[in-house]
């Protein structure tokens, strides 16, 4: 019940500032800050009165072991990783900030973090990005998947519209990077019904992966709000949704690190986990 509870109010926070966020971008016109979060969906989200201590910041370097784990089929939806144990999957969308993707992969090679991203391809951090992303996806720690081409409210848009959305990003993952974002998207705002569902199979997108915790940071925060969600929702099998939109959480990887560190817990892609359909 909780997890359904969290994915409620969830959606909200992180598609408010995403949306301000994304289309500022887009269209050159300043972002508009994310809307104050009422309180009733505050209550859903946001970290305990009294959330854990924060560790210190760990020194870097340090290094995450590499994951060697028996691996599943990749399911239609994803919200937390399978079964029990100490896996955490970060899982970064957008990319709106170049500056934010650079230090996801500072820390990916400082320390064998792993992340998924979740790209919006008409943004160009990820061509800024390209040289330095792409050892990091040849030996695993960082893998690309697929939020869209301008990240659209894919229930508004057309089939052939969602059809054309990840087709686009896809020939961009190929085209700059060598790989598919197949079977993984992630619908922004986290808005899909069965129609989309459907549109995104019929090209190979057959697993549409959502959430279930956030750094809540699609829009601007500071660092010690930021702390708090980690805090809260860096815990063992979730997957945790955050932005490359503002350069906030590169301050905070020290911390972030010694929060995975402390609680025994170990950094995993989607691929780590699942298979992909052959």
């Amino acid at each position: 019940m909780r997890r359904r509870t969290f994915l409620m109010g969830a959606l909200g926070l992180a598609g408010a500032g995403a949306v301000s966020f994304v289309a500022g971008r887009l269209t050159g016109a300043p972002a508009a800050q994310p809307a104050p979060i009422p309180r009733a969906s505050a209550t859903l989200v946001h970290p305990r009165r009294n959330p854990p201590s924060i560790p210190e910041p760990l020194p870097l370097p340090f290094d995450f072991a590499t994951p060697s784990l028996e691996r599943r089929p990749a399911p239609d939806l994803i919200t937390d990783l399978p079964g029990e144990g100490n896996l955490i999957a970060l899982t970064v969308d957008d990319g709106g900030s170049s500056e934010t993707v650079a230090g996801y992969a500072r820390w990916a090679e400082e320390t064998s973090m792993r992340v998924t991203f979740f790209v919006t391809a008409s943004l160009p951090s990820w061509s800024e990005n390209a040289a330095t992303l792409a050892p990091l996806i040849a030996d695993g720690r960082v893998q690309m998947a697929n939020h869209t081409w301008s990240h659209v409210d894919l229930t508004t848009a057309s089939d052939q519209q969602v059809v054309d959305e990840l087709s686009m990003t896809d020939e961009f993952l190929q085209s700059t990077f060598g790989v598919s974002g197949k079977p993984y998207f992630r619908p922004p705002f986290g808005r899909y019904d069965d129609r989309v569902l459907a549109a995104a199979s019929s090209i190979g997108y057959t697993s549409c992966a959502l959430w279930y915790g956030s750094l809540a940071d699609s829009g601007l925060i500071a660092e010690p709000e930021l702390l708090q969600y980690a805090t809260e929702w860096l815990l063992p099998q979730h997957v945790v949704i955050g932005h490359a939109n503002y350069p906030t959480v590169v301050g905070v990887m020290p911390q972030l690190t010694g929060i995975l560190r402390d609680r025994g817990l170990q950094p995993v892609t989607l691929d780590d986990v699942f298979t992909r359909p052959v």
